[in-house]
């Protein structure tokens, strides 16, 4: 064989295991073209997915009507009647289009189809140096700003880190909430054997300071995806690959994954202070659910929540174990009887856009709200 392959290392900012599926044909005679072609088209989109990056996008129709300093508020609705319900994506990295993956994966649309009419969603803009010391308080000021031009009362459904601030939120003005879901959210977050919780009290304030330090002032949302793809290294730097390689050919393969990595891949910032305090005061010394955490200048209990409330855990979820939302229903305020407790299957991100959780328990969900808030 020829040496003339050198043409296809033309991206040198790729790391070595995007490149190892070449490893096995280096050594071949014959059909090289093919091969060739094949290692081109797999080039293409690592170069697409993992270098260029580009921003996802929204799936379901839907237009911005506010725009404040943490977020755009994102209209879905197909009617103008019944009480508004507000979708609380994650703000931990990745943008909130988890909540709108794609036609047939996707929360928005199955609340939509589930006849949640007036649905809406925040969009969580990633920290700029100006946005550098926002805060807890800022974010559920906001929150309230969204709320309140939104007639002054909703529906709250908050995934994963959108829980807590939704819970939050329920507690600081329990008046507002007409129904709480509260979906893979660390609401006790010292309860199970999450992974998030064992690297909090692992590693020292001193240490996510550095990390904050490092980023002049914001944590940078590269430092949190690596920090995700630790918690599956073989999985997030070999076999996806590998598996991107061997199913190069297939179009709905490769249409999958490049619309998951164009998600998964495109990281946004967090502010500093807001970091540092969901380390320390959340999930080091569990203030929340103490009922010791400061919220716009009020403790912030979980027994002021006397709305009805939903709690979807994930049975495999390792970042936000189940047991971490549950526990939550020791604490709540509203009566025994209007807690729901629901085990998915599926791990985290699964819970949001997962199809089986999708199609057997977000439909009941919507149900829920619907029946609660009549």
């Amino acid at each position: 064989m020829k040496d003339n392959k050198s043409g296809l290392f033309e991206y040198p900012e790729v790391g070595v295991p995007f490149l190892w599926p070449f490893a096995f044909f280096l050594g071949l005679e014959k059909a090289e073209v093919e091969i060739l072609k094949r290692d081109i088209k797999y080039l293409k989109e690592i170069k697409k997915t993992q270098i260029e990056r580009p921003a996802p996008t929204w799936t379901t129709k839907n237009r911005v009507i506010l725009d404040l300093h943490t977020l755009n508020l994102r209209d879905f609705s197909t009617e103008n009647e019944g009480i508004y319900t507000l979708v609380d994506p994650p703000y931990a990295g990745h943008t909130s289009v988890i909540a709108d993956f794609s036609k047939g994966q996707s929360l928005i649309e199955t609340l939509l189809d589930g006849g949640i009419r007036r649905l809406f969603a925040t969009e969580w803009k990633g920290a700029t140096q100006e946005m550098k010391d926002y805060d807890i308080d800022i974010y559920l000021s906001d929150l309230n700003t969204c709320v309140d031009d939104l007639g002054g009362k909703v529906n709250l459904v908050g995934l994963c880190q959108g829980g807590w601030l939704c819970a939050m939120y329920a507690a600081r003005f329990p008046s507002k909430v007409g129904a709480l879901v509260i979906a893979g959210a660390p609401i006790d977050t010292s309860a199970g054997k999450g992974r998030i919780k064992e690297y909090a009290h692992t590693f020292s304030m001193e240490f996510y300071e550095e990390l904050v330090a490092m980023g002049g002032g914001v944590l940078r949302g590269e430092f949190m995806l690596d920090g995700f793809k630790s918690l599956h290294p073989e999985k997030q730097y070999v076999e996806k690959f590998a598996e991107l390689y061997e199913h190069i050919d297939d179009p709905d393969y490769v249409m999958r994954f490049e619309k998951f990595e164009r998600w998964y891949e495109h990281a946004i910032d967090l502010p500093g202070k807001w970091y540092l305090q969901v380390i320390k005061e959340l999930f080091k010394e569990n203030r929340f659910y103490k009922g010791k955490f400061v919220g716009l200048g009020k403790k912030l209990n979980l027994k002021d929540i006397t709305c009805p409330v939903y709690l979807l855990a994930g049975d495999g979820d390792d970042i936000t174990p189940k047991a971490q939302v549950f526990n939550a229903a020791r604490r709540l305020g509203t009566d025994k009887s209007e807690i729901i407790k629901d085990n998915a299957k599926g791990g985290h991100i699964g819970l949001f856009m997962g199809s089986r959780p999708l199609r057997e328990n977000w439909p009941k969900i919507a149900r829920w709200i619907r029946e609660v808030t009549l």
